[in-house]
């Protein structure tokens, strides 16, 4: 079997270069994490709606995922010596807050999407964290960039670049994505051209509908350092889902990857099920918002409170849940470890 080259993120070598994906609202937390960084690969925690906000009354929904998200640090610190990372997305209303959290718990790495970060050189300055966007283009890239080297003085330490396969809220428009165009070859593509051109190169992650070892033999060789996959890690034994989450995969057929028009506004890539079928005919839950955690969402005008609905899913409430997946979760057959499956990919 040929070794493959560790991927190397300022002074963090993840070997097999695999960054695992951040699942929110719940699905990978420190267990996954840390069973992905005992591989010697990056495991990564979601900081999105950790907390469990929902069964709280009158608790301070900032606070609560603070004390969650801090939680799961400390758990998978005690669990593994390997890299963790968290995933903060910009759009949450508490992201700065979350970001601080990072900080003060001095995590590896943030990998930072749904949206431009453009500040977050700021709120990290002094530490070691290891800062890597996730872009869908590469304008992107090059705007985040010029904004950190003009502001901060610092480039990031990565960049993952996401195609249209991956799962949940997608950065690209609906019919970029029912055209599927650009491939996550021709971003990769675009993306390289611009790293290879700076004074230091910075590492490329290809993430999006990455499945197989054969996936990731091929952005290897089209010039990625790694990859990050999400999908294949829900049918773990240590992922944080719950066991009636993971059968959505198992059961999912190709037919069933869909996508949905988000409450906050972006494609959503979901398995479907009755309540996927009752939301694309309009079905609504009304609800009173106490939370506010996306900037985007306008409660008055949601359908139905994307929050409540993903945390109720990590709980196995398939009933009135969806969940997100990849493009390709309906190749999941069986769950296994999450060192059986690093050594599938390895061998593959």
């Amino acid at each position: 079997m040929e070794k493959l080259n560790a991927l190397q993120i300022g002074h963090l070598s993840i070997d097999p270069p695999i960054i695992q994906g951040g699942m929110g609202v719940r699905v990978s937390k420190a267990n996954l994490a840390s069973a992905v960084a005992n591989e010697g690969c990056a495991g990564v925690i979601a900081s999105v709606g950790l907390g469990d906000y929902e069964h709280s009354p009158g608790a301070d929904f900032e606070e609560v995922n603070r004390a969650a998200l801090q939680a799961e640090i400390r758990k998978a610190r005690r669990m593994t010596s390997g890299v963790i990372g968290v995933n903060a997305m910009v759009a949450l209303s508490n992201y700065e807050s979350l970001v601080h959290v990072c900080v003060q718990e001095n995590v590896d790495m943030i990998i930072s999407g749904a949206g431009l970060p453009l500040h977050l050189p700021a709120y990290t300055a002094g530490t070691k964290i290891q800062l890597v966007p996730v872009v869908s283009s590469a304008r992107s890239l090059q705007i985040i960039y010029r904004k950190w080297m003009k502001d901060f003085n610092r480039s990031p330490d990565a960049v993952i670049v996401e195609g249209m396969k991956a799962g949940g809220h997608l950065g690209y428009s609906r019919e970029q994505l029912e055209q599927n165009r650009p491939t996550l070859d021709q971003v990769l593509a675009e993306v390289l051209q611009f790293t290879r051109q700076l004074p230091t190169p910075i590492p490329v992650i290809a993430a999006g509908g990455i499945f197989s070892g054969q996936d990731m033999a091929h952005y290897l060789n089209a010039g990625a350092s790694g990859v990050q996959m999400a999908t294949r890690f829900v049918c773990t034994e240590e992922c944080d889902a719950d066991i009636r989450f993971k059968q959505a995969y198992l059961n999912a057929r190709a037919e069933d990857i869909t996508l949905i028009n988000s409450p906050v506004g972006l494609p959503g890539k979901v398995i479907r099920n009755d309540f996927v079928e009752k939301i694309k005919h309009g079905h609504t839950i009304p609800f009173k918002c106490k939370y506010r955690c996306l900037r985007s969402c306008n409660p008055s005008t949601a359908p139905y409170c994307i929050a409540e609905v993903l945390a109720k899913a990590a709980e196995g409430n398939m009933e009135e849940a969806f969940v997100f997946a990849g493009s390709n979760a309906w190749q999941c057959n069986e769950i296994v470890s999450v060192k059986q499956l690093i050594q599938k990919l390895m061998e593959e």
